[in-house]
Formats: structure tokens, C-alpha cells, sequence
């Protein structure tokens, strides 16, 4: 005989709720942590890439707030009401703030793998002399007794596990050898730029 006190199909109305609703709460605070997650990102990137990201007014006011406030509990609480802003942005708002971080991390991607080259150039440099020799070809302006003397301090690091400051040096001066090549790229192209426009002045 069915309970009297349960619906038509065997259940308790409290037990759906009780089923249902756990999971309901959680999503909400899941989406909560994301948008809290999302004006945390905003406030540590710098004050001009936020000024260009598309939010309303308000939400990016919060948020180079925040950025200013440098007392550990006025931050704390300034991070809690950027996060209650973030919670008022529709789905499309949202959407475009992600894509913009996002489009950040494609930068960052591409300085994180210029920086790996750059490890394994030098890497090459400490197991292989050729690679000296090609390196100071291409830029007779090094100089290639100072760097033997590095490689060599570094190669001695690494055995006698000691503080990397050889090592760490050599790393800046390849940094500044691709940061040459690639101004001087940009200006190659400059260049060409210009004289293709002269060309199509001319005719």
C-alpha cells in the first residue's frame, strides 16, 4: 500500500529537492570561483590592457581599483566586490573578457617558446663548441673570449652544482643577441615598406 505521505510516484517531494538541489549549489559556486577567477586575472595584468578589454564601465572602474590598493585587507575586499561586479556581466560579456585574457596567453605562449629556443641554444653552447663558432660568425660583435670564459664557468657550475650565475649570463646575452636580430627585422621591413610606397608614388 503506497505511504500516504510519499507522492504518486514513491518519492517525497523533500527527497527531489534533496537530490537536486546539492548539485545546483555547486554549479552556482562553481561559476561564482570562475568569475572570481576572471577579475583576479584582470587585476594582475597591466592597467592599459585592461582599459582596452569590453566591460562595462563599473566592472573595469573595480577592477584598476583594486590594482592601486596596496594594503593587504582594503585588497582583500576590493577582489570580493570586483568579483560581486563580475557576477552582474551577461553570458556575451563574459564571453568577450575570456577571449581577450585568452588572446593574452597566445602572446605569453609565443615568449614562453622564444625563451625555451633560447634555453636550448644555450644548452647547445655548453655541449658543443661548433655552436660558439657559428654564434660569433654571425655576431662578430660578441666577445668571444668572454664568452669561452662563461661557457667554461658554467660548464663548472653545473659539475660542482654551484649557483648558476654564469649559466644565468649567457642566457641574457643570447636574449639580446635574438633581440638585435629581431629589431633589425623590423626595420629591414620598415624599409621595404617605404620603398614599395615610393614605387607606387612614383607611378
Amino acid at each position: 500500500m503506497p505511504n500516504p505521505n510519499r507522492g504518486a510516484c514513491g518519492f517525497q517531494s523533500s527527497e527531489f529537492e534533496q537530490e537536486y538541489e546539492r548539485p545546483s549549489k555547486s554549479e552556482m559556486k562553481r561559476q561564482v570561483n570562475a568569475l572570481q577567477e576572471l577579475g583576479a586575472a584582470l587585476i594582475a595584468e597591466p592597467r592599459d590592457r585592461v582599459k582596452r578589454v569590453p566591460m562595462p564601465e563599473d566592472v573595469r572602474d573595480a577592477i584598476l581599483e583594486c590594482q592601486l590598493i596596496t594594503n593587504h585587507e582594503g585588497r582583500r575586499r576590493q577582489l570580493q566586490y570586483v568579483g560581486k561586479k563580475m557576477r552582474t556581466l551577461d553570458e556575451a560579456e563574459v564571453a568577450a573578457i575570456q577571449q581577450a585574457i585568452d588572446s593574452w596567453k597566445g602572446l605569453s605562449k609565443a615568449d614562453t617558446n622564444a625563451m625555451h629556443a633560447l634555453e636550448r641554444r644555450r644548452e647547445k653552447l655548453l655541449t658543443d663548441d661548433k655552436i660558439l663558432t657559428t654564434l660569433l660568425a654571425e655576431n662578430p660583435e660578441l666577445d668571444a673570449q668572454h664568452l669561452r670564459t662563461l661557457i667554461r664557468n658554467a660548464r663548472k657550475e653545473q659539475a660542482e652544482s654551484k649557483p648558476p650565475k654564469a649559466y644565468r649570463e649567457i642566457f641574457q646575452i643570447l636574449k639580446q643577441v635574438e633581440a638585435k636580430k629581431t629589431k633589425a627585422k623590423a626595420a629591414d621591413a620598415a624599409a621595404a615598406a617605404d620603398a614599395q610606397d615610393d614605387e607606387e608614388d612614383d607611378e
